[in-house]
């Protein structure tokens, strides 16, 4: 069995392409259940973020598995896939885990060392597992993944200062407006990533607070905790003029502020500028605000500036990240390149023990006055020799999955004894060898 990801990231695709590609958490059940329906695709999970959506899946062809997995990217989005495919990269095997291992680490962020990411991430395999569409080797290999993360932030510095996306539109802020002391903040959005920018605004000298969300009472919990004011979400072009600085980071599927809304909070601000920033994927701002006299909006991918000059700060700390990674990867490795051999193992023991039934029968038939008590030694003296004579070969076999020569060794048991495996034989000695 094979882990693959296929994918596209602010390092590949620019923000037009990931909002289109971007699947929703409220709808996330239906494109789960198609992804593991697709052919040779046993296992999935979906990571959609503002920066990357990538898709982890099992698969025991990793060709045909990958072509399925951009196919499915590609309909489900109604995108035609060969102007997709320009933006989509894939891994497999080692590969794919040293990926999946960095970005959970986040080493692979815009932000090097920001810690969203990796809730992302979790959240994503709380709705697979929820769905039922991870299994064995996904729910080890992401929770594999958590832990190589918590190393990472644990045994470096990649985290100690307080660098991220939020922080850096503080910091793009503060270019474009000069001291952020006396100005007053609109939040639209009640997540994660506006609690990291309320936070950062605030300890910046930001004066005021106000949130705007759907949800009201999520963003009147978020405006207490801050001191803020919360706003009705269909009050918000109504207090929109009282915000120098605006941040929307909502899961809008389209746009929420138009050009003609901007247009009119600009005049009766008599042309003191605003600030807009949106971090949101799809973008909750229409680009036409940036044309208006004294609007100033920027994206997410706007913040790459002020990101490279502090990943460069970071980038001693991530060198150490990145020899963890590589510790790990090999660890991991083992334990999946251990799964291409339990079926032979199983089977192989299921035929020697087979022929012991089969001869112990025929003995005991022909050997009438043998007291139970015999019969129980004769037992327990078969069933140990076949032990001691699986022994070796089955501690050699596991040996070579976890050296990468496992088909060497099961072809020739295979055809030496003629071996035939099962799914649920695979099943049962993986359990095994996860209580090893």
């Amino acid at each position: 069995m094979n882990i693959i990801v296929v994918g596209l990231s602010h390092k590949t695709a620019p923000v037009e392409v990931r909002e289109r590609v971007a699947f929703s958490p409220n709808l996330i059940e239906r494109p789960l259940r198609e992804l593991v329906s697709l052919d040779d695709i046993s296992e999935g999970v979906i990571v959609s973020t503002c920066n990357r959506v990538e898709i982890y899946a099992t698969t025991h062809d990793i060709a045909g598995g990958t072509a399925r997995i951009k196919r499915f990217l590609a309909d489900h989005h109604r995108i035609p896939l060969e102007s997709l495919e320009q933006y989509l990269y894939s891994y497999h095997s080692e590969a794919a885990i040293r990926h999946v291992f960095r970005v959970a680490s986040s080493l692979d962020s815009m932000v090097v060392g920001e810690p969203q990411i990796l809730g992302q991430i979790k959240t994503a395999y709380g709705y697979a597992a929820e769905y039922r569409t991870s299994g064995t080797i996904l729910n080890r290999f992401l929770h594999k993944a958590f832990s190589v993360a918590k190393r990472v932030r644990t045994e470096t510095r990649i985290a100690s200062s307080a660098v991220s996306v939020a922080f850096a539109a503080v910091e793009l802020a503060r270019k474009i407006l000069g001291d952020l002391s006396g100005k007053t903040v609109m939040l639209i959005g009640a997540g994660e990533m506006c609690e990291l920018a309320a936070k950062h605004f605030l300890t910046s000298g930001a004066r005021g607070l106000l949130v705007a969300n759907r949800t009201f009472a999520k963003g009147e919990r978020l405006a207490a905790e801050f001191g803020g004011e919360a706003i009705p979400f269909e009050e918000l072009f109504q207090e929109l003029h009282r915000a120098d600085i605006v941040l929307s980071s909502t899961g809008a599927p389209h746009t929420i502020i138009a050009p003609r809304d901007v247009e009119a909070v600009v005049k009766r601000r008599k042309f003191k500028p605003m600030f807009f920033i949106d971090i949101a994927v799809p973008r909750d701002i229409d680009p036409r605000v940036n044309d208006l006299e004294s609007a100033y909006l920027f994206t997410v991918d706007d913040l790459q500036e002020i990101v490279e000059a502090n990943m460069a700060q970071r980038n001693q700390e991530a060198s150490k990240g990145e020899e963890i990674v590589e510790q790990e990867i090999g660890q991991f490795h083992c334990w999946l390149s251990s799964l291409e051999s339990t079926p032979t193992i199983v089977a192989l023991r299921a035929r020697f023990e087979e022929i012991r039934r089969a001869e112990l029968e025929k003995t005991l038939c022909g050997w009438k006055d043998l007291s139970p008590e015999a019969e129980k030694r004769l037992e327990i003296m078969t069933l140990s020799i076949m032990n001691k004579l699986l022994h070796t070969p089955t501690a050699v076999l596991k040996r070579a999955g976890q050296g990468g020569r496992t088909d060497l060794y099961t072809d020739a048991l295979r055809q030496l004894f003629d071996l035939q495996t099962s799914r649920q034989d695979d099943d049962e000695l993986e359990l095994e060898l996860e209580e090893e």
